[in-house]
């Protein structure tokens, strides 16, 4: 059985994650969220799909990016829109 590094269970399901040159263990997706997504610097929402990265920050959506001062970011529906016309 292996410990989960964020709540501690020791579980025979535990699995690995292996990212940036670093393996960590985990018993649960929900541990691994915790643990490793970053975190929208606009509304401190954990960023667990895509997201938003501009330069060196990271944020849930084009709206909280915008909010932070960044520009030439939209949502995929603002971008089809407007190509719309």
């Amino acid at each position: 059985m292996a410990v989960c590094e964020t709540c501690g269970n020791d579980y025979d399901m535990a699995f690995e994650v292996h990212a940036q040159g670093s393996v960590h263990t985990f018993d649960s997706f929900q541990c691994a969220i915790q643990a490793m997504a970053p975190i929208c610097e606009h509304c401190g929402t954990k960023v667990i799909g895509h997201g938003v990265q501009s330069g060196e920050h990271w944020y849930c959506c084009a709206h909280c990016a915008r909010q932070e001062g960044t520009r030439g970011i939209v949502d995929r529906i603002m971008a089809g829109a407007s190509a719309r016309g």
